[in-house]
């Protein structure tokens, strides 16, 4: 029996990218930081070296660029991994400009080699590889000469036990031909798209050998800080490992927080369910909301709300802003522009595994839609699927709002397609009674249990929402006019 070579995994020190190389970069590794420019390659290059590089495990970042080194870190400097403590001393900048001129490969190389043996460093990056190709294919270099010479250099590497970047400007189209992308061992594809006003950056792990990646494009985002990955959340189905206690503390059904609506859905909402509240404007939802909140801080629960309209709640009784002082409900950032489903959803789950909370709001559907980049727009019923999936699959009961148009003669649920998408719905609506406009609320659904197919009357009050039992007029208004039930929107 052969024992398999244990392949140790460097930390990358970049957010959420260790969770898409599902651990870590492989050390001794051979990889290619691909991308258009402006797309950062080389801020993704210099935070992983300043994050790695210590006296122990140096690095040497060689440039080809006509432009000094000098005038690189002038830029770099601004970011907070910066640290100039480690230039020099664990960190160099070699130019390559000058060997860079002749397009010979061989004394390109040889220079390489010169500075590796004598800093003998444990990680090397060459920024920008392209510059190398393009300069060599200017004196007559072929595509055979460029093979040769990765391989020689990525064996050279290998030798010396160093882990090695090459970073270069690609389009897709070139990588079908490109001996590179077929020596290279990792390749990390970079994107930045614009439409309108919008620019929303991506990154692919599009090769990674001896371990496997989270698939996909994964959005980013270049902070002062660097890069932040926001990967795909798949669902996992289990609860978070840091809360281990939360199935065993929560109870199977959670108060809605407003009187006689658990009646209304049979005993509450189950927990782990996803629950669709809709209606027009000034149907109460948001307050309904807040109520669901409010409830659960009373039973000792911590709640999360992800408000893309307006600010938290208040009545004389449901003070949702006093409960997000106190910190029994969290609230995500949702003012940063071009935001992605993924962003939100990483959001989301670190505070739900931090805090430990049991409820989520979302307030609402049609104002994430808007705060969206619009490359994302035309996945939302996809992409919101799989939110509700991976939130439910944490535990947490999600309360999500969708604004309507109340058209009076129907009733809708959702304008996204998406009402099939959750396991409970509240719908609200307006109807004419006695020359006023009153509201009415009904449950349409809970999944796998009995609830009322009444449509009950309610006021918002001082106290909050206030629902009313069955009256005459009401009855009579609503057997002499039946509606057809249907997610007519949908």
């Amino acid at each position: 029996m052969i024992d398999k070579v244990v392949i140790q995994r460097l930390p990358t020190g970049v957010p959420g990218l260790d969770a898409l190389l599902t651990g870590g970069l492989a050390e001794f590794s051979f990889n290619l930081i691909a991308g258009a420019p402006g797309s950062g390659k080389t801020t993704l290059a210099h935070q992983i070296m300043f994050a790695l590089a210590n006296p122990e495990r140096r690095a040497i970042f060689f440039t080809v660029l006509g432009e000094p080194p000098l005038k690189m870190l002038r830029y770099q400097q601004q970011y907070s991994f910066f640290d100039a403590a480690k230039v020099n001393d664990s960190i160099r900048f070699i130019n390559l400009a000058d060997e860079l001129v002749s397009g010979d490969y061989d004394r390109v190389l040889a220079r390489i080699v010169e500075e590796v043996e004598r800093f003998e460093p444990s990680l090397v990056m060459v920024d920008s590889f392209r510059s190398v190709v393009q300069a060599a294919r200017v004196v007559g270099k072929d595509e055979l000469d460029l093979q040769r010479f990765v391989q020689r250099l990525g064996m050279l590497l290998t030798t010396w036990q160093a882990t090695t970047f090459l970073i270069g400007e690609y389009v897709a189209l070139e990588a079908e031909a490109n001996p590179i992308f077929t020596v290279a061992d990792g390749i990390l594809w970079m994107a930045q798209s614009v439409e309108r006003n919008s620019m929303v950056r991506k990154i692919q792990i599009m090769k990674m050998r001896g371990h496997a990646t989270i698939p996909g494009l994964h959005t980013f985002r270049i902070s002062s800080d660097g890069l932040q990955i926001f990967p795909r959340t798949i669902t996992s189905g289990h609860m978070p490992p840091d809360n281990p206690g939360r199935q065993s503390t929560v109870p199977a059904r959670l108060s809605m927080g407003v009187p006689l609506l658990d009646e209304l859905m049979g005993g509450g909402l189950p927990a782990g369910y996803s629950l669709l509240v809709s209606g027009p404007s000034g149907s109460g939802k948001s307050q309904l909301a807040a109520a669901f909140l409010a409830e659960g801080a009373r039973a000792g629960e911590k709640g999360v709300l992800a408000a893309f309209e307006k600010s938290p709640a208040r009545s004389h009784k449901v003070k949702l802003d006093e409960l997000i002082a106190s910190g029994q409900v969290g609230v995500v950032d949702t003012r940063a522009l071009d935001l992605s489903i993924d962003e939100t959803l990483y959001a989301l789950t670190q505070m739900i595994e931090r805090t430990g909370a049991t409820r989520v709001v979302i307030d609402s559907l049609s104002g994430f839609e808007l705060a969206l980049a619009p490359t994302f727009r035309e996945d939302f019923q996809e992409s919101l699927h799989r939110m509700i999936a991976v939130l439910t699959g944490l535990g947490v009961a999600v309360l999500l709002i969708s604004e309507l148009e109340d058209r009076y003669t129907d009733l809708r649920f959702s304008p996204y397609g998406t009402a099939f998408l959750t396991d409970a719905i509240i719908v609200q609506r307006y109807v004419e009674l006695q020359g006023q406009l009153k509201r009415v609320m009904g449950v349409v659904k809970v999944r796998n249990s009995a609830h009322s197919h009444d449509l009950r009357p309610y006021e918002i009050t001082d106290a909050g929402l206030v629902i009313g039992g069955p009256t005459p007029a009401m009855d009579a208004l609503l057997t002499g006019h039946p509606r057809p039930l249907g997610d007519r929107g949908a």
